[in-house]
């Protein structure tokens, strides 16, 4: 449920971006966005959950903790946070110019 509304959030702010829909919750979703990313980086790259999980599974599949297919899970960071900086600077650009 937790990836599922981050995914949400970014598909929003590309949405609003490419639309020209710039609006307040544009900007609580780059926020929570943001906030995301500080978690990780705190967790050097994972999610506490997933550092949880660990603990009670002896596998080592990427897509161990969520119900993806392994390939989304093991590239996960990478396509939704391209997705998520293209959406930010056409945000950026609707708002600056």
């Amino acid at each position: 449920m937790i990836w599922l509304f981050f995914v949400v959030i970014i598909f929003y702010i590309l949405y609003s971006g490419i639309f020209n829909k710039v609006n307040r919750c544009t900007w609580i979703g780059i926020g929570l966005i943001v906030g995301e990313g500080i978690v990780l980086l705190v967790f050097k790259m994972f999610c506490p959950l997933t550092i949880m999980a660990r603990k009670y599974s002896d596998s080592e599949k990427d897509n161990f903790d969520i119900f993806l297919p392994n390939w989304l899970a093991k590239y996960n960071k990478l396509i939704f946070t391209t997705l998520y900086i293209i959406g930010l600077i056409i945000v950026l650009i609707r708002t600056l110019f």
